[in-house]
């Protein structure tokens, strides 16, 4: 496989991902590379139906392996919330600020050892001609009252690492694909193509 298109035009995730595929010979395109392809309705209940629909929808129109990840906070106190709609989360047209802001009125009384939180991603692989492939990863931290770091993005700079002492937002770049739910899902991504990402 020498190209593969991610179906985001999410700056800060596709960064991620070409950072992890770095040195694969795998040229890494995005749907900026594709602007006729509109916005694939993420309408699932769950992180692996979203993903599973981006990577074929995409995947058909381009007639190129598409890999798509759906991935989002989950945070015990709030029974999951925002889970599927964290992008979305303080509404259609939120941005991170307006989501870190709506997560942070809802804990307004949430003690800090009740801020349990883990990040969740499914990345979908879809190769033309096979079954779509879903890879899974998981981190756990805290939500913190205020936000630490500018890096990252998203509910980076809330999610608190216990392990490393910081948020994901003051992690560097290859320091947080270490550890990082779509860093986890990525490398299985990998080792399932094996002598394709050669």
């Amino acid at each position: 496989m020498k190209e593969l298109v991610v179906a985001t035009r999410n700056a800060g995730k596709l960064a991620e991902i070409r950072r992890l595929l770095e040195g694969s010979g795998v040229r890494v395109m995005s749907l900026e590379d594709f602007p006729a392809i509109p916005e694939v309705v993420e309408d699932g209940e769950t992180f692996a139906a979203n993903a599973s629909k981006k990577a074929e929808t995409v995947a058909a129109q381009t007639g190129l392996p598409c890999l798509a990840d759906d991935s989002g906070l989950v945070v015990e106190a709030l029974a999951g919330r925002p889970g599927v709609h964290s992008a979305r989360y303080a509404g259609p047209e939120a941005n991170d600020a307006d989501n870190n802001r709506k997560l942070l009125e809802e804990l307004t009384d949430v003690a800090a050892d009740q801020r349990r939180a883990a990040f969740h991603c499914v990345m979908a692989l879809c190769l033309p001609g096979e079954a779509t492939r879903l890879f899974e990863g998981q981190v756990e931290g805290l939500i913190l009252t205020s936000p630490r770091g500018v890096g990252g993005f998203g509910y980076d700079p809330l999610f608190y690492l216990a392990e490393q002492d910081c948020t994901m937002a003051q992690l560097p770049l290859d320091a947080k694909n270490r550890i990082s739910h779509r860093g986890q899902a990525l490398r299985q991504v990998m080792a399932s193509l094996g002598a394709c990402l050669t």
